[in-house]
């Protein structure tokens, strides 16, 4: 168990570094003008500033947050009442008891401080304003709780298939099991760990991810006899079965709670940077634009007029880092030489070889229009040569600038969480160091399936 506690300080310190860092970084943007100067974008991305600031608070009060969906009926509420011991939250026979996302603290065993949180059924009539506002929920939890209460409906697979691409790990609760059978208890069983992997290709749900639990039995009818012979029949309700879902739970923070609490606001924090770069990048299009044109267009009249091949090779491969420096600086995101000259590597590579087969027909024609240059004080008609091949060079120089303009575009709005402590990275991280007996392994498989 301490291997399990040293890794999850691991985590949450890895995650702490990195929400500092990019705190630090739009904190540096403030102080110099980049952002306090445009009063518009600053307007723009302040929901994304806030949510940084949050997601850390969030990780230094280490409280973790269980959220519990499904469809209305399935006994969200009454499961959650179980787990406290005590009927805290509305629950009724009627459909759509719980109106709004409700929250509740919890600290079962003493030890670690939980805030559950129910909310309103998913497929409640006129209620998408309610179902919209759970969906929110799912952001800021950081272990989800699936009601079912027997057989998964078309609609309760769609729902899940959502929440499992909130990259969320999910439980599985089977409620309301005094209703069935034993024999009809394994076939549904059965048919909930294929269905509720929520993908076909996915494996079966491992025992920590699906739990049987009866949260509000049903009254049975008692016959009871009594000394002087008499009998008579009464109604008893049963306890809740809720004890193996406590367990559960209670093992799974014990493991990896704190790993758990750090990835999410690592997802968070990643969300909110590509959110800000959206949103700058939206703003300046037209700023890029011009930016681009305007390297496309010096690259491709710098090739030309040089008459040296070798260094229309270098003064584009100069003109490209300038670019995508340039178009770094425009959207306020963190960018230095060697980490300019990575995302061109990896855009010349990425190409299909479209873009080095461009940078070798160049160089040919480079070596052709050297040749006709020097010549062409004995052969005036290389004159004509040397215009020709400059000519077709500089289109090729051109299509290259805006090519490597525009894929830089694309990679400083996808890969501004990426470094050394981005949140990306420190994603890969963790999950790259979960271990198969883990509920957060399985979220490392369905972030491979997806990614």
């Amino acid at each position: 168990m301490s291997v399990y506690r040293n890794l999850q300080e691991t985590h949450l310190n890895r995650a702490r570094a990195s929400l500092r860092q990019a705190l630090s970084w739009y904190g540096y943007l403030r102080k110099s003008g980049q952002l306090s100067s445009n009063p518009e974008l600053l307007g723009l991305v302040k929901p994304e500033l806030e949510a940084l600031n949050a997601t850390l608070n969030k990780l230094d009060s280490n409280v973790i947050r269980i959220a519990v969906f499904g469809l209305v009926s399935r006994g969200k509420s009454a499961v959650l009442n179980a787990l406290l011991g005590d009927k805290i939250l509305q629950t009724g026979p009627l459909n759509g008891v719980t109106q709004w996302p409700r929250s509740v603290r919890w600290q079962p065993g003493g030890k670690v401080l939980v805030e559950l949180i129910d909310t309103p059924g998913l497929d409640e009539i006129e209620g998408e304003s309610r179902a919209d506002m759970a969906r929110e929920v799912v952001h800021q939890a950081d272990l989800i709780l699936f009601v079912v209460s027997g057989d998964i409906t078309r609609t309760e697979y769609q729902a899940l298939l959502e929440l499992r691409r909130s990259q969320k790990p999910l439980i599985l609760v089977f409620n309301k099991i005094d209703l069935y059978p034993d024999t009809d208890q394994g076939v549904i069983y059965q048919n909930l760990q294929q269905l509720g992997a929520g993908h076909p290709e996915a494996k079966p749900l491992l025992p920590d991810e699906i739990v049987m639990v009866a949260a509000e039995p049903a009254a049975m009818e008692v016959r009871v006899e009594w000394p002087d012979g008499r009998v008579s029949y009464e109604w008893e309700t049963p306890p809740p079965q809720v004890d193996e879902l406590k367990e559960t739970i209670l093992n799974i923070l014990n493991r990896e709670g704190r790993s758990l609490l750090a990835l999410n606001a690592l997802i968070q924090a990643r969300d909110a940077e590509a959110a800000i770069a959206q949103k700058t990048i939206d703003l300046r299009e037209q700023e890029a634009e011009n930016i681009i044109w305007q390297f496309t267009k010096y690259k491709a009249l710098a090739v030309m007029l040089n008459p040296i091949a070798f260094l229309d090779i270098l003064g584009g491969t100069v003109a490209d880092l300038a670019l995508i420096r340039a178009l770094a600086r425009l959207y306020g995101l963190p960018m230095t030489s060697y980490e300019a000259g990575k995302i061109l590597k990896t855009i010349l590579f990425s190409s299909g070889g479209l873009l080095l087969g461009e940078l070798g027909s160049s160089f040919l024609l480079g070596l052709g229009k050297s040749t006709a240059a020097i010549t062409s004080g004995d052969n005036p008609s290389n004159i004509t040569a040397f215009a020709g091949s400059a000519i077709a060079q500089a289109g090729i120089a051109g299509y290259g600038a805006y090519s490597v303009g525009k894929a830089a575009q694309s990679y400083l709005e996808k890969g501004c969480t990426w470094g050394q402590l981005g949140a990306s990275s420190v994603i890969q991280e963790i999950l790259s160091q979960v271990d198969q007996n883990t509920i957060l392994y399985r979220l490392r498989q369905e972030l491979g399936i997806k990614y």
